[in-house]
Parts: C-alpha cells; structure tokens; sequence
C-alpha cells in the first residue's frame, strides 16, 4: 500500500511537472508565436504572465484582444490589460488606451492617458494631448504646454505635429511661442527617456488602433502610428444603414479656412461610409469644423468612423444639442 502511494505522489508530481512550462514560458516565446502566426499559443503564454502582471504580456494581451486574433474582438477585455500594463508605466499601452478611450467618447480618460504617455515623452500622445489643451477640450486652455508638447512632438518626426505646430506657429503670438520653447526644453532634459523593453520582450509588431481622434478644434490630422507597429489592418466594420435624419455627426477636422474644410468634404464625399450625407461647416472660434452627416445613432456614426479611419480619415463622432 506504501508502495503505491509513493508511486500516486510520483505520478502526481509528473503531472505537476508536465504543467509547469505554461507558467514558466516567457514574453519571448509568445512573440515568437504570435510572429509565426499561432495566435492562439502566444495569447495561451501570455495570459498568465499578464495576469501576474507583466506589463509587456498585458500590451499584447490588450491588443490581441483589441484586433480579436488568438481571442474574440473584446474592447473591455482590451481595456482591462491595457490598464495593467499602463498603470505600471507601458508608455504604449498608456497611449494606445488613450486613443481607443478617445475614439469611443470618454474624454476624461482619455486625456487621463494620454497625459501620462505625454510625460513619457510619446509623440502620438503629445500631438493628441497638446492639441487638446490648445483648444481647451476636456482640459484648461492652456496655450504655453500645448505649444510645448506639440513641438516636441513635432521634432520627433511626426508628419501631423509638423503641421500641427506650423498652424500654432501662425496662430500664437510670439511670447508664447518663446515660453513654450522653453518649458519644451526642461520637459526634455528632466524627463527619464521612455521605459526601453529589451529587443527579445520587445511587443509583437501589431497596429495601433484603426481609429485615431482628430483634436476637435485644431487643424492636424489625428497621429499615424509608427512605421515599426505597421500590420494588416483589421477589415473595418460596414457603416449600419444611415438615416436622413438624427443627432449625430462624424467630425473630420478642423480648420483655420472655411475653403479647406470644404475642399476636404470634396475629397471624402464618394467614400462608402458617406454616402447620403451632407456637410456641415461649423464656426468655431477661430477655425471651422467639418461635420458631416446626419447620423440616427452613436453606433452608425461610430461605424462610420471605423471605415473611414480604415482608409486613413481621421474621423470621431459628435452628437448635436
């Protein structure tokens, strides 16, 4: 009887044994996985580390999640990794939650997000975040740090925070522009440089998110995600069947000059998510807002947003009083 209790503790331990690799797997080889195409297997890897509170697993996880590949398409899912990994200083999953949080109209947190990535000194997050404090959306004017965030957006490289800045450049006057110069230059040298990920634990090269917020007031164009993080893009969802009448707009940007907000209507009216609609010009202190619709609900003018951000429109619903 001994005997065989000693060999059921064997086997049991073995069993024990046999399990163990999944928990002893790492970030690394669930990229290796996802790389090669198993989506299910990096997801299976990295659902523990996450859950333990790897900020790296917890990105993928978020975005797996986020492009519905290894796991069904769940935004709160999504959210819910993105925070793990953001509350632990992610710069990417901090941005990423920001922008999705932006598109789906939650402002507050949004900007809650994409003020700490801006800390971090991430240039998708500092356009975003400048450009809102520029216009006052969600936040105080406040003209000195969006010049700031956004020229060091701009010295990154990014095409939108160029011309973004070319547009405060024209738009401020000087003794701002000289003070956020200079805030743009202590916020460079005391700010530790992004968390860097070693090359192996490095996030698998999956795209941000297919919709990106436009700033609502400002001229530029919402932040293209970088070269590095390109991958095939998720087939966008069809817009549902829009009614002639309703609530809802899509805005597509806006504009120092009424004659560029109209020029871009011309250029986006024929695309599919359009079709029926009309434009609508919005003043709006100092620029024009392009709106376009009507919409009968959140949801077609979501799914608006969805395909033309597939095509590379910067686009977010707005509900009319």
């Amino acid at each position: 009887m001994m005997k065989q209790k000693f060999f059921l503790a064997i086997a049991a331990a073995m069993v024990a044994t046999a399990s163990a690799p999944s928990h002893a797997q790492s970030v690394e080889e669930g990229i290796g996985a996802w790389q090669a195409g198993n989506h299910v297997k990096a997801v299976s890897i990295w659902r523990p580390l996450a859950d333990r509170g790897d900020a790296d697993a917890a990105f993928n996880m978020g975005q797996a999640y986020r492009l519905g590949r290894g796991v069904p398409t769940n935004f709160s899912r999504a959210r819910h990794y993105f925070e793990i990994a953001g509350n632990k200083g992610h710069v990417d999953a901090q941005t990423n939650l920001g922008l999705i949080l932006f598109n789906n109209g939650d402002r507050t947190g949004a900007l809650r997000w994409l003020r700490l990535a801006s800390e971090q000194g991430d240039p998708r997050a500092m356009l975003v975040y400048g450009t809102a404090l520029f216009n006052g959306d969600g936040v105080p004017i406040d003209q000195v740090s969006a010049y700031a965030y956004v020229s060091r957006a701009a010295a990154s490289g990014l095409g939108p925070a160029q011309a973004t800045k070319s547009e405060m450049n024209r738009l401020l006057p000087e003794a701002v522009k000289k003070e956020g110069r200079a805030l743009a230059a202590r916020q460079t040298s005391k700010s530790a440089a992004p968390p860097q990920k070693s090359a192996a634990r490095a996030a698998p090269k999956i795209e941000t998110p297919a919709t990106r917020p436009a700033p609502a007031k400002s001229a530029a164009k919402a932040p293209e995600k970088p070269a590095a993080k390109a991958a095939p893009k998720p087939a966008a969802k069809k817009a549902e069947a829009s009614s002639a009448t309703g609530p809802w707009r899509v805005q597509l940007g806006a504009f120092s000059q009424r004659s560029s907000a109209s020029g871009l209507f011309e250029k986006v009216k024929g695309h599919k998510a359009l079709a029926g609609k009309r434009s609508f010009l919005v003043a709006a202190g100092k620029v024009t807002r392009l709106q376009v619709g009507p919409f009968a609900s959140s949801a077609q003018a979501k799914a608006a947003c969805q395909s033309l951000s597939a095509s590379g429109q910067a686009c977010f619903p707005v509900k009319v009083d």
